[in-house]
């Protein structure tokens, strides 16, 4: 199965997976467990090849917020500051191989997770969307053209990347 690359793992252990998958979503005012239990989900379903990379690794201190801010100025981690999660997401995003987004159930725009869309398309990067066919507030002219690859479940994205990276 793939593995989620966080701090639990060794910092080599980004090296045995032959491609990876930006993990893209809201995270700012949403719990850990909301943040982190569909990137789970996801990495569980990918095989070894495919490894995730979640904007969350390395930021386990964060299990005890009840609502994650969007950036921690004084936080225990320089990847929490503006500077560092711009940076990091920046560099993951434009490394990847493919962005997989969720918006599902979205009720309010994230910022972020249209910076990391922007970055990708910017890129050339293939972005996987999953997002409802109507309602959600992500709805835009600007998000439809930039991912050419569009879903409203969660494993019918996981099978769009699988297909895109594996066949």
């Amino acid at each position: 199965m793939g593995k989620r690359i966080d701090s639990g793992q060794p910092a080599v252990s980004i090296m045995r997976h032959r491609f990876l998958v930006y993990l893209a979503g809201p995270i700012t005012n949403l719990s850990w467990a909301s943040s982190t239990s569909w990137r789970d989900y996801v990495c569980e379903q990918f095989p070894e090849e495919i490894g995730g990379l979640s904007p969350l690794r390395t930021k386990q201190y964060l299990q005890t917020s009840d609502a994650i801010k969007d950036s921690y100025e004084d936080g225990e981690w320089v990847l929490s500051t503006q500077r560092g999660l711009y940076a990091r997401d920046r560099f993951d995003c434009t490394r990847a191989d493919v962005v997989l987004v969720n918006l599902l159930g979205a009720t309010t725009v994230s910022i972020g997770t249209t910076m990391e869309i922007a970055w990708a398309a910017g890129h050339n990067i293939p972005v996987v969307l999953i997002m409802e066919k109507r309602g959600n507030i992500h709805e835009h002219a600007m998000i439809r053209e930039a991912c050419p690859f569009r879903v409203d479940d969660l494993d019918d994205g996981i099978r769009v990347v699988k297909a895109i990276l594996l066949s």
